[in-house]
C-alpha cells in the first residue's frame, strides 16, 4: 500500500495530460494516497486544479541555470531547498516519464525508494525499476505511461484525458465573452494558429500557414456565421495580428489575453477548436470539446487524439516521409514541408463542415 506518490513529468501540456489518466487510477486503486506532481511552471496551474494533486513543486530548469550562472554555490543551495521540500514529503513511490538521470537523482535524494521510469539511453540507472525504452513509436504515449503502472501490477481504469476548470476562470470566460456581445446560442469555433510551443524554435514546423488559418475562417463565418475567436499564448500575439489582417471578417482577438486557465475556460465554451499539433489539442480533447487537428511531422498514432473519438477528425498527409519526428529526433526537411504545406482549405473546412 503506497501512502504518498510522486510524478515527474517537465514536459508540454500535451505529455502532461497524458497522466492524468494514470492519476486517477492510482487515486481509485488507493483511495488514501496523496498525490504529488513535479512539473515546469508552464503547465503548474492546470495540475493545481486537478483534485487529485495533493502538491505540486515547480522545477524550472531555466530559471535554475539562471542562479547557476551568477553563483555555483546559490544554485546547489537552490536544487538543495527544492529537493527538501519533496524529501520532507516522505513519498514511498516516484513515477518518472523524464527520461533523464537528474530526475531519477531527485527522487533517489529525495529518500523515495520506489522509483519507476524508462531506461533511454541508460539513463536509468538510478531506479529500481524500469523499462527500457528508445522512443515513442508504435502506440500512444498514454499507452506507453501505462506501461510504468503495469510494474506494480496496476491496469489502466480510466482512459480519458481529465482537465479541471475552477469556476473563478469559468465566470472570467463567461465576461470576456459577454464583452463581444457573444450570446449563449451563438456558434463559437476557436482558431488556433499557433501551438506546439513546446518545440521552441522550431515549434512553426509544426504550423500550418497564417494564411490559410484566415481563409478558413473566412470560410467558416460565410457558411456558418459562426463567431471566430484566434486564440495562443502572448508570444503568438504576432501571428494573430497578421491573420487578422488577412481577414474579411470580423473576429475576436484573445491571443495572450489569458493565462493557462483562463485559456482552458474559454476554450470549454467553444463549439469546435480547429488547431495544428500541440498542448491546446489536447486540453480540447480533455474538456470533451470537438477538433480538426493538423499534423505534419508527427505521428499521429503516437501524439495525437487520446481515445480516438468521432468527435475529432485529424488531418494528416500520407507521405513516404512521414512521420520524421522519431525518437525524439527532427530531421532537415528535403521536401519543403510537404507535409504541412499540401494541406488544403477545403480539406480542413470539410473535415469542420462534418463537425460542425
Amino acid at each position: 500500500m503506497y501512502k504518498k506518490i510522486l510524478f515527474i513529468n517537465p514536459f508540454g501540456i500535451g505529455d502532461v495530460l497524458f497522466t492524468t489518466p494514470i492519476i486517477h487510477t492510482l487515486k481509485d486503486s488507493f483511495p488514501e494516497i496523496k498525490i504529488g506532481y513535479l512539473c515546469n511552471r508552464r503547465t503548474a496551474s492546470i495540475l493545481e486544479n486537478n483534485p487529485f494533486i495533493d502538491f505540486v513543486f515547480i522545477y524550472e530548469r531555466d530559471e535554475f541555470q539562471k542562479v547557476r550562472e551568477g553563483s555555483f554555490i546559490n544554485w546547489v543551495k537552490k536544487n538543495l531547498d527544492f529537493l527538501d521540500k519533496i524529501k520532507q514529503q516522505g513519498f514511498d513511490l516516484a513515477i518518472d516519464f523524464s527520461l533523464n538521470s537528474q530526475y531519477g537523482f531527485f527522487s533517489w535524494y529525495a529518500g523515495i525508494r520506489q522509483r519507476l521510469g524508462y531506461n533511454y539511453k541508460n539513463r536509468g540507472w538510478l531506479l529500481t525499476k524500469k523499462i527500457k525504452l528508445e522512443g515513442y513509436s508504435d502506440k500512444h504515449i498514454v499507452e506507453y505511461y501505462t506501461d510504468l503502472l503495469k510494474l506494480i501490477s496496476i491496469d489502466l481504469k480510466y482512459r480519458k484525458l481529465e482537465l479541471y476548470i475552477n469556476n473563478t476562470d469559468l465566470v472570467w470566460a463567461e465576461a470576456f465573452l459577454n464583452k463581444y456581445g457573444i450570446n449563449s446560442g451563438d456558434l463559437l469555433v476557436a482558431i488556433i494558429p499557433g501551438a506546439g510551443a513546446s518545440w521552441g524554435k522550431d515549434a512553426y514546423l509544426k504550423r500550418w500557414s497564417i494564411e490559410n488559418f484566415a481563409a478558413l475562417s473566412d470560410k467558416i463565418i460565410e457558411n456558418y456565421k459562426a463567431k471566430i475567436i484566434i486564440m495562443g499564448d502572448l508570444s503568438e500575439k504576432e501571428a494573430a495580428k497578421s491573420m487578422l489582417n488577412t481577414l474579411h471578417y470580423e473576429t475576436i482577438d484573445a491571443c495572450g489575453e489569458t493565462n493557462l486557465d483562463q485559456f482552458a475556460a474559454l476554450l470549454s465554451r467553444m463549439n469546435l477548436v480547429i488547431t495544428n499539433d500541440g498542448g491546446p489539442l489536447h486540453m480540447a480533447v480533455a474538456l470533451g470539446i470537438k477538433t480538426v487537428s493538423i499534423f505534419g511531422p508527427v505521428d499521429d498514432k503516437v501524439y495525437g487524439i487520446f481515445p480516438p473519438s468521432d468527435n475529432h477528425i485529424i488531418i494528416k498527409k500520407d507521405l513516404s516521409c512521414r512521420p520524421c519526428y522519431q525518437k525524439f529526433r527532427m530531421p532537415r526537411c528535403n521536401r519543403s514541408r510537404e507535409c504541412i504545406n499540401s494541406i488544403s482549405i477545403e480539406e480542413v473546412f470539410e473535415a469542420a463542415r462534418k463537425l460542425l
